[in-house]
Parts: C-alpha cells; sequence; structure tokens
C-alpha cells in the first residue's frame, strides 16, 4: 500500500476503480513527467449521487463534498497511469469546473473541497495552482467536474 493509500485509509477513504469514458477519451494520459486526467465527475460506483446547478438544486456545501469525490476519482484515474501513487511527486494544477445557477458565484469554495483532499492525502505536494470556472451545464447534469495535472518520478 502506498503512503498516499495509507493516509486515504487514516482518512476513512478508499480509493475507488477508475470511473469508465462517457464518449471517447481515456481517464489519463502521461506525457513525459506529468499525467493529466480527463476532467472527473463525482461517481459513486457509477452514479452521480447528485444532480443540477449549484445555487439552485445542489447546496455549495453538497457541491464541496461531490468536488472532494471527483478529486478522489482523479487519483484514481492518475493511478491507473502509473501504478502507484507514491511515484506522484506534486499536484501542479487543479481545474474545477462548477454548473453554476446564474447568481451563484462561490465557485471557489466548491473547488476547496478538491483542493482540500488533495493537501490532506498528499501533505506538501497536494498544494497545487487552481482555476475554478462557473459554467451553465455539465455532462450527465452533473454539478461539479475535476481535472488534475500532476507531476511523477519514474
Amino acid at each position: 500500500m502506498s503512503a498516499a493509500e495509507a493516509r486515504l485509509a487514516e482518512l476513512g477513504l478508499t480509493l475507488p476503480g477508475v470511473a469508465a469514458p462517457l464518449a471517447a477519451y481515456v481517464p489519463a494520459v502521461r506525457s513525459g513527467s506529468y499525467v493529466f486526467t480527463a476532467g472527473q465527475l463525482p461517481l459513486v460506483d457509477g452514479k452521480l449521487p447528485l444532480t443540477g446547478k449549484v445555487g439552485a438544486e445542489v447546496t455549495a456545501e453538497e457541491a464541496k463534498e461531490l468536488a472532494r469525490t471527483a478529486a478522489l476519482n482523479g487519483l484514481a484515474a492518475v493511478k491507473s497511469v502509473i501504478g502507484d501513487l507514491d511515484r506522484l511527486k506534486r499536484v501542479v494544477k487543479v481545474t474545477g469546473f462548477v454548473a453554476s445557477a446564474p447568481d451563484f458565484t462561490g465557485q471557489p469554495g466548491v473547488v476547496n473541497g478538491a483542493s482540500e483532499l488533495l493537501g490532506e492525502i498528499l501533505g506538501e505536494a497536494g498544494i497545487h495552482a487552481r482555476s475554478a470556472v462557473g459554467v451553465a451545464v455539465l455532462p450527465l447534469d452533473a454539478p461539479v467536474e475535476i481535472e488534475l495535472q500532476v507531476e511523477v518520478q519514474d
């Protein structure tokens, strides 16, 4: 078990299986020392626990939890490419998309769910640059979608 997975266990979490792609793409790609994930939805056992717009059908707190789930799915996608999360050197960037009601402006707080989880699991290696973007709609009417860019060691 990697140190990251041991930390997950301490937090009462487990790394899920890699979510199956919804279209013509792969969950993650390695290029040189970097791994780029596809957008990760907060799927749990292949299903979205909540759907809708944040600030309307979904609260900011619910969306923050969904961002944590999406980040966990992102780590699973990274592991599928590198084999062992101990090879993850650092999270370089997180991009968070939040399906937002027209008047919702709390996207940074929602994406904090992903950022905070990565810090809890990876410590200093989880500190990253980030974008938090409000969008009109996401696949399957998901409230959030998270992309990871990570640096890995050989």
